[in-house]
């Protein structure tokens, strides 16, 4: 409570628990060791800082820059693509009838090239 009412006054807000738990289901700890846990639990950080990601690269007056998690999975990230893995770099075509094809070109040329 103190945490939250501390960042809420300097403009930011507390780490999004409930977003772990329900979009990207980091609560689910199944296994009875606790590394394979651990793992389980730092790959989910990871997956929620690139969701973080994709979604400060959009527009910032678009509705995809504040629309919860779930939603950026469905809408935008499963998609039934075709993957081209070329000697310099990978080429996804992207299906003609894809409803939000115009944003994922735009946020697609907002991420950093990753070099290898």
């Amino acid at each position: 409570m103190v945490a939250t009412s501390l960042c809420q006054s300097a403009g930011r807000y507390p780490p999004p628990h409930g977003i772990w738990k329900t979009h990207l289901a980091a609560d689910r700890t199944s296994c009875t060791k606790a590394t394979a846990n651990q793992l389980r639990l730092f790959l989910h950080a990871g997956a929620y800082w690139l969701m973080w990601g994709l979604r400060m690269s959009m527009p910032k007056r678009s509705m995809w820059r504040v629309t919860q998690f779930d939603t950026l999975r469905l809408r935008l990230l499963k998609l039934a693509a075709r993957v081209v893995e070329m000697k310099t770099m990978i080429k996804i075509h992207l299906p003609t009838s894809c409803p939000a094809q115009d944003i994922l070109r735009l946020v697609l040329a907002r991420i950093p090239r990753l070099v290898t």
